[in-house]
C-alpha cells in the first residue's frame, strides 16, 4: 500500500510553460495556424508531460499483462481458459497481433504473468504472479483488496522498470480469457446505462452467450456490491489481475511523467480506474482507438476522451497502441523537424 500511496501522491500537473512554448513553436511553423489539428494537440500534451518542447520517442515498449479469470466457469467465453497461457507464449514468440504490429512500429514488448492460473515459463516472460487466476465473481470477490493493491503495485514497478530501461513511450496491452466480462462488470458500475449496453461478444459469443454473460455480470454485481466511490473495492470484487496491473502501469507512468497509450476495451477500463484513483493521471494518457466491443464508445464517454483512430478492432494485446505510436511519433517529429516560415521562405519575404 505504501508504494501505491507514494505513487498517487507524486502525480503532478502538466507543465504549462512547456505547453505554451510548444504552442508558440507550432504557430510559427510553415503551415496555416492549427492546420495539423490533433497532431498539434498531441505535441503540446507531450511537452506538458515531459517538460520539453522537443521530444524524441525512438524507444517504445508495450507492456502486456496476462492473467486468468475464475468467471470462465460460467461459460462466458467460447475459448478454453488454458488458452491464456498459449496466447502469452505466442506473444513472446512474436507471432501474435501485438508482436507483428509492435515490430512494425519499432516497439519492444514486456510480457508479464500477473495471474495465469498455472505455473508457466517461457523465454522473455516476466513472472510477477500475484495469484493463480481470480475467483469466480458469481460466487464471491475476484480477489482480496490486498491482492488488488499488490497487483496495482506490480504494474507500478513494471512502469518504473520501463523508465529505467530508457523507454520514452509506453503502450498497454493484456491477454486473459474472460477479461471482457470483468471489464464490462467494472464499466457497468461506472457507466450511466443498462448493463446490456456494455456487454459484447468477446471472443465470439452467440446471442445466447451474450445473454448469459450479461446475467452473470448482473448477478456478480448484485452479489458483491462493489462500491463506486472506492475503485479498489470495485476492482477487487468484479475485476481482474490483468486490469489491476494495467492500473498500476498508468499510475506509474503518470508519476514518472512518461507518456502512456491506452489500447482497447480492457486497457481502457483499467485507465478509467486509474483516473478514479487520481484524476491527474488522465493528463499522461493517449487513447489509441475505440474498441468495436460493445461498450467501447460508452467507455470513451466515461473517459472523456476521443480516440485517434476508428478501425473496428477488438483484439486487445496492445495492437491499437502499436498503430497509435506512429501518430504520436509523427506529432513529435512535426514540432522537431518542420520549418518555420522564416526557415522556409526567408526572413525578408515574411
Amino acid at each position: 500500500m505504501k508504494l501505491l500511496e507514494k505513487t498517487l501522491n507524486s502525480i503532478g500537473n502538466l507543465d504549462k510553460k512547456a505547453m505554451s512554448e510548444a504552442e508558440e513553436r507550432l504557430n510559427k511553423l510553415f503551415k496555416p495556424l492549427g492546420s495539423l489539428g490533433k497532431l498539434e494537440t498531441i505535441a503540446i500534451q507531450l511537452a506538458g508531460i515531459t517538460g520539453h518542447v522537443n521530444n524524441i520517442l525512438s524507444k517504445k515498449v508495450i507492456i502486456v499483462m496476462t492473467a486468468d479469470n475464475g468467471v470462465t466457469e460460467e461459460g462466458i467465453s467460447v475459448i478454453r481458459v488454458e488458452t491464456t497461457d498459449s496466447v502469452t507464449k505466442c506473444i513472446l514468440r512474436g507471432g501474435a497481433g501485438v508482436g507483428v504490429l509492435g515490430r512494425h512500429a519499432g516497439s519492444e514488448l514486456m510480457v508479464v504473468d500477473i495471474g495465469i492460473n498455472i505455473d508457466t515459463t517461457f523465454p522473455g516472460m516476466i513472472n510477477k504472479k500475484v495469484r493463480y487466476g481470480t475467483g469466480n465473481i458469481m460466487k464471491g470477490p475476484a480477489m482480496t483488496g490486498e491482492e488488488a493493491i499488490k497487483a496495482i503495485e506490480t504494474g507500478i514497478e513494471i512502469a518504473s522498470e520501463a523508465a529505467e530501461n530508457g523507454f520514452q513511450l509506453v503502450g498497454t496491452g493484456e491477454a486473459g480469457i474472460g477479461n471482457t466480462t470483468t471489464s464490462s462488470a467494472i464499466l457497468s458500475v461506472y457507466a450511466d446505462c443498462e448493463i446490456e449496453e456494455v456487454v459484447g461478444r468477446g471472443a465470439g459469443l452467440s446471442d445466447e452467450g451474450v445473454k448469459n454473460k450479461t446475467e452473470v455480470i448482473r448477478k456478480a454485481i448484485e452479489l458483491n456490491s462493489p462500491d463506486p466511490s472506492d475503485p479498489i473495492d470495485v476492482l477487487s470484487k468484479v475485476g481482474g489481475l490483468d486490469i489491476a496491473g494495467l492500473v498500476g502501469c498508468y499510475l506509474g507512468c503518470a508519476s514518472l511523467r512518461l507518456p502512456v497509450v491506452i489500447d482497447g476495451f480492457i486497457s481502457g477500463v483499467a485507465a478509467l480506474l486509474a483516473i478514479k484513483l487520481n484524476e491527474k493521471s488522465r493528463n499522461f494518457m493517449f487513447p489509441s482507438h475505440v474498441s468495436a466491443e460493445r461498450g467501447g464508445r460508452k467507455l470513451m464517454e466515461c473517459l472523456s476522451m476521443e480516440p485517434m483512430v476508428y478501425m473496428d478492432m477488438r483484439l486487445g494485446e496492445g495492437t491499437g497502441c502499436a498503430l497509435a505510436f506512429f501518430i504520436i511519433e509523427g506529432a513529435a517529429k512535426i514540432i522537431n523537424e518542420m520549418f518555420t516560415f522564416k526557415e522556409a521562405v526567408g526572413r525578408d519575404q515574411i
